[in-house]
C-alpha cells in the first residue's frame, strides 16, 4: 500500500492538497481533501457597517466575486423584507450571468483541458502530466487554438459585466436596494455586441471541444461519481413573486428523489476541521475559533451537510434539478453539464438584455434623473445610518455551486447612530464539494468520488487530477495558514507556500 499526495493541486482557485491511499493494484481505497489555508472573512466583518459586506466578501474569490456580492446584498434585503424592482433584477442577472459564462470557459479551457490535451512543447506547458494523452498532435493543436481564443472571449464576457457593474472583479453597482448604474442605449448595444461573440464561441467552439473530449474519454462517464446527491439554492430570478420561474431552481436530489431545500436543515461539521470543538453548527451559529493542533483534523474547510448527508453542488446539480441534464454524475458529466448550462445561460442573457430599459446618458435635471433611478434603485435601503437591527439569509448560485451568506446586525453601542455586523457566516460551494469528513465520518463528495479509481502510472496520477478538476474546487474560501508537510511514499509538489505559518 502506498500514499500519493498532490500538494498543491494546481490549476484551481486557492490552495488545496489531495492525499490518497492505493492498494497493491493501484486502486484508491482512501482519500482526503485538504483546504490548506484559513479564511477568516467572517471575523473581518464583525463590527463593520452591513453595507461593507457587499464589497469585502467579493474579495473571498477573484473568479466569482459577483455571486458573493449578490448573496451579501440579498441577505441585507431579506433582513428588511425588501424586493428589488424587475429592472434591477434584470441588471443583476446580466452582471452575474456575464461572470458565470466567463468562469465556465475558464474552467474548461484553462483549468481542465490540459488534463486531456497535451500543450505546446514549450514553457509553461511542458511540466504537466504526459500520460494517457489520447489526441494526436494535430488534434491537440487544433483544440489548443481555442485555449488561446478563450482568453479573449473571457475578456469580452468581463467587458459585459464591467459595462453595468463598473469593473470586474469586485463589482461596484450592486447594492442593497437595487443597482446604482443607469444603463444607456449605447451601453446596452455594447453588451449585445460582446454577448454575440461570447454566444458564438460557446455554441460552436466550446460545445464542439467538450464533445470531442467526451467522445475520446468515454470511460470518464463511469469515473468519479461520488454520492450522487445534489443541491442548488437557485439563481437568476425571472419573477420575484414566483421562484419556480428562476432560470436555475432551488432544490435537492437526495437518494434518488427530487426534493425542496429547507435552509434550517443545513449544518457545518467541524470534527475534522482545524476549529475548536466537534459541533454541527447551524447557519446562524457564532464564529468558530481556529485550532491548528486539533487531533484528527486535516482541513480548514468545514463539512457542510444537509440533514447529515453530503451533497454535491455546481452546474451538474443545477442542470439535474432543473431537468436539463439527466445523463449521469461523473467526471465527464460535470464538463458536459457545465457546457450545456453555458449555452442555456447565454440564451437567457439574450432575452434579458432585450428587456432592459435604456435611459438618456444625461437626464435633464435632478428631478428627471431621480425618476429614472427609482426604476433601478431604492435609496432608502442603502441608508443604514439610522438605528436598526436585523438578520437575514441571502442565497444564490456561484459558478461552482450553492452559496449562502448570513448576516446579523445591531445598533453600534459606541455611536448609537449606526448598525454594525454582529455575526456573519458564509457557506461556499467548496464547503459542500471539497469538505473533509463530518461528525459521522462521512467523506466529502470529492473525497468519495476519488475512491475506486485505478491509477495506471503512480508517477503520473492524472486520474486524480481529472476527478479533482471536474469539481472545479475553489479553496480561496480558506485563506492564510499552511500546515507542514507530512512524509509520504509518493509526493508530487509543483509549488508550495511557506509551510511555517502565515503567508
Amino acid at each position: 500500500m502506498a500514499t500519493i499526495k498532490l500538494d498543491p493541486v494546481t490549476r484551481l482557485e486557492g490552495h488545496m492538497k489531495v492525499e490518497v491511499e492505493i492498494d497493491d493494484n493501484n486502486k484508491v481505497i482512501e482519500a482526503r481533501s485538504t483546504g490548506n489555508m484559513f479564511r477568516g472573512f467572517e471575523a473581518m466583518l464583525r463590527n463593520r457597517d452591513p453595507r461593507d459586506a457587499v464589497h469585502i466578501t467579493q474579495r473571498i474569490c477573484g473568479l466569482c466575486p459577483v455571486s458573493h456580492g449578490m448573496a451579501a446584498v440579498k441577505a441585507i434585503e431579506a433582513s428588511k423584507g425588501f424586493t428589488p424592482s424587475k429592472q434591477a433584477v434584470l441588471m443583476r442577472n446580466l452582471i452575474q450571468g456575464g461572470n458565470f459564462v466567463s468562469d465556465h470557459i475558464l474552467h474548461f479551457y484553462h483549468l481542465s483541458l490540459l488534463d486531456y490535451v497535451k500543450g505546446p512543447d514549450k514553457s509553461p506547458w511542458q511540466s504537466g502530466f504526459n500520460t494517457d494523452m489520447r489526441f494526436s498532435k494535430a488534434e491537440s493543436s487544433k483544440i489548443f487554438d481555442n485555449y488561446v481564443k478563450a482568453l479573449d472571449i473571457r475578456r469580452k464576457a468581463h467587458q459585459m459585466v464591467a459595462l453595468f457593474a463598473g469593473r470586474i472583479p469586485h463589482v461596484r453597482s450592486i447594492m442593497p436596494g437595487g443597482v446604482t448604474k443607469v444603463p444607456t442605449a449605447d451601453e446596452i448595444s455594447q453588451y449585445k455586441g460582446f454577448l454575440s461573440e461570447v454566444k458564438d464561441f460557446i455554441n460552436n467552439e466550446y460545445y464542439n471541444d467538450v464533445q470531442k473530449v467526451a467522445s475520446v474519454y468515454k470511460d470518464y462517464f463511469d469515473i468519479g461519481k461520488g454520492y450522487g446527491n445534489l443541491i442548488s439554492f437557485g439563481a437568476f430570478e425571472v419573477d420575484s413573486d414566483d421562484k419556480t420561474k428562476d432560470l436555475f431552481r432551488s432544490g435537492r436530489y437526495t437518494d434518488g428523489d427530487l426534493l425542496s431545500v429547507d435552509l434550517t436543515k443545513i449544518k457545518e461539521s467541524t470534527k475534522y476541521s482545524w476549529y475548536e470543538g466537534n459541533a454541527s453548527l447551524s447557519i446562524n451559529s457564532e464564529g468558530t475559533n481556529p485550532n491548528i493542533n486539533k487531533a484528527d483534523a486535516y482541513s480548514w474547510v468545514k463539512a457542510t451537510r444537509y440533514i447529515d448527508t453530503p451533497h454535491e453542488a455546481g452546474p451538474i446539480a443545477r442542470m439535474w434539478i432543473n431537468g436539463d441534464y439527466k445523463n449521469g454524475i461523473s467526471v465527464m458529466d460535470r464538463h458536459v453539464a457545465k457546457m450545456l448550462e453555458a449555452k442555456k445561460l447565454v440564451n437567457a442573457l439574450s432575452i434579458w438584455i432585450n428587456n432592459l430599459n435604456s435611459y438618456p446618458a444625461n437626464p435633464d435635471g435632478a428631478t428627471t434623473g431621480s425618476k429614472y433611478r427609482t426604476e433601478l434603485y431604492d435609496p432608502k435601503l442603502h441608508s443604514f445610518s439610522y438605528i436598526t437591527s436585523g438578520e437575514g439569509v441571502g442565497t444564490t448560485e456561484a459558478p461552482r455551486g450553492a452559496l449562502l451568506h448570513y448576516v446579523k446586525y445591531d445598533i453600534d453601542p459606541s455611536k448609537n447612530t449606526q448598525s454594525i455586523i454582529k455575526n456573519y457566516q458564509v457557506i461556499t460551494p467548496t464547503c459542500w464539494n471539497a469538505s473533509p469528513r463530518d461528525n459521522k465520518g462521512q467523506r466529502g463528495p470529492l473525497e468519495e468520488a476519488l475512491l475506486g479509481v485505478t491509477i495506471k502510472d503512480v508517477n503520473n496520477p492524472i486520474e486524480l487530477m481529472r476527478i479533482v478538476h471536474s469539481f472545479d474546487p475553489c479553496t480561496a474560501c480558506a485563506v492564510h495558514i499552511m500546515t507542514p508537510d507530512k512524509s509520504v511514499d509518493k509526493s508530487f509538489i509543483v509549488s508550495t507556500p511557506n509551510p511555517t505559518g502565515i503567508i
